[in-house]
């Protein structure tokens, strides 16, 4: 996976800045890891091949075994990693880290301990040789390791403590304290440049590290846009078609109006049988504009929601009152099951969402009734509005909470497709969740969930 997909994975999936980032360079440290260790192979036999004969075998090839096991055992755990924990970021990968980073301490340890076998004892020029091996693995882990300063730290630290410590012995037991001047001068040459070298990989280290969290901020501030570039374009989307919706139902009773305004100039003498229809009309257009006023509202003026303590009971038993004589009117049963409770949201806002959803039941149930009901749900109360109406299939439960939906089915052609639509934004507003279950042909049941009030002092 590249980068810039790498990053889009991890800002779609909630990975933290500093989570992506700490993967992302125990991810380079592990791509480079390998090659290092193929360069490891090949640089033990070189040292076999330039030392064999001029110090003493046993040493020698007790060294070269230590480093080849070594090798294979930073193998394995590289191979570890690819297999379990490619893409994984937070505490396992900083788990695995721990547990198997003592692995580059250990083989930088063997490597400097290669002085205890060649210095001084074989040539001069095979000690040169072996010690610029030694500078290059130094060296190359700056590039190679520095991804994971522990890891380079540790690596570096081992080295160097392993060449000091086979000089610090040469000093003591071979030579005594007052040795020659290119022993102290070796000493102090080893420090100044394991010094550098771990500077330098701080600094590395740091490059790398500034330059994936300034990655990781333009890809987060990529997928901002381009998230607010698809809600606008939905916007837009929206705002036409809810115009074209909105004309569309506003069209057939005004058309309606003016065919009975002109048949009652015409005649005026059938006033009787013209007047309830213009009635009918005159009612739909204003139910339609008191909907689309209603959903302009919580568009443009931002909703202020007062909460307090409220009687759940008296608060249902207010909507039974102003419900029950339309479902009369419709011929439907309008029964409820209120249990007593007391609830923290704003009555108002409240009223309003409950009596949407009661009025698209209501609307949708030509048989049969509408219950509604309150509940003790999981340490929160529910409002449940039932029906037995049409239903909903699957397909569209999540379609009918949108502007001027309306399921293509007989008997769902009434309304608008606004009510669903202003419930969706009351319940945000609220924080009320609200959700639906429903089986085609059995009808619906609606509910919302509210925080109990808090228990007086």
């Amino acid at each position: 996976m590249d980068f810039t997909a790498a990053t889009r994975s991890a800002t779609g999936d909630n990975v933290s800045r500093e989570a992506w980032v700490e993967m992302q360079l125990i991810q380079t440290f592990m791509r480079y890891a390998r090659p290092a260790l193929h360069a490891a192979l090949v640089l033990i036999v070189i040292m076999l091949a330039i030392l064999h004969g001029g110090v003493e075998p046993l040493g020698l090839w007790l060294w070269a075994a230590a480093a080849t096991v070594i090798t294979l055992v930073r193998y394995g755990v590289i191979s570890v990693y690819h297999r379990k924990l490619v893409g994984v970021s937070g505490p396992p990968l900083r788990a695995f880290m721990a547990r198997y980073g003592w692995t580059w301490s250990l083989s930088a340890m063997i490597w400097g301990a290669s002085m205890f076998v060649f210095f001084p004892r074989a040539p001069l020029h095979d000690q040169f040789l072996c010690m610029l091996i030694l500078v290059g693995l130094a060296g190359f882990a700056v590039g190679t390791f520095a991804s994971c300063l522990s890891c380079f730290t540790a690596y570096v630290n081992g080295l160097g403590l392993a060449v000091v410590a086979s000089l610090a012995y040469e000093l003591l037991t071979e030579r005594g304290l007052p040795s020659t001047f290119n022993i102290y001068a070796m000493v102090a040459l080893v420090l100044i440049y394991w010094t550098v070298i771990r500077v330098a990989g701080q600094r590395f280290h740091e490059v790398q590290r500034a330059t994936l969290e300034l990655q990781y901020d333009n890809s987060a501030l990529i997928a901002s846009l381009t998230e607010k570039s698809r809600a606008a374009l939905e916007a837009v989307e929206i705002k036409n078609r809810f115009i074209a919706s909105a004309a569309h139902d506003l069209r057939q009773p005004v058309h309606a109006l003016a065919l009975y305004a002109d048949w009652l100039a015409a005649e005026p003498e059938f006033v009787a049988q013209i007047a309830p229809k213009i009635v009918r009309s005159t009612k739909a257009v204003n139910d339609l504009f008191n909907s689309l006023f209603d959903l302009a509202g919580l568009d443009t003026d931002p909703l202020r929601v007062i909460r307090q303590e409220i009687d759940l009971a008296g608060l249902l038993q207010d909507l039974e009152v102003q419900y029950a004589p339309l479902a009369q009117e419709r011929g439907l049963r309008f029964r409820t099951r209120i249990a007593s409770g007391r609830v923290s949201s704003d009555p108002v806002l409240l009223k309003r969402l409950v009596g949407n959803l009661l009025s698209n039941a209501l609307r949708n149930t030509h048989q049969g009734g509408v219950l509604l009901a309150s509940r003790r749900r999981h340490g929160a109360w529910c409002i449940e509005v039932w029906d037995t109406g049409v239903g909903i299939a699957k397909e569209h439960q999540q379609a009918i909470f949108q502007e001027f939906y309306r399921i293509p089915l007989p008997g769902t052609e009434e309304g608008f497709g606004l009510g669903l639509a202003i419930v969706s934004r009351l319940s945000r507003a609220l924080g009320h969740p609200v959700g639906m279950a429903s089986k085609p042909g059995r009808g619906s049941v609606f509910w919302v969930e509210l925080p109990p009030a808090p228990p007086q002092r």
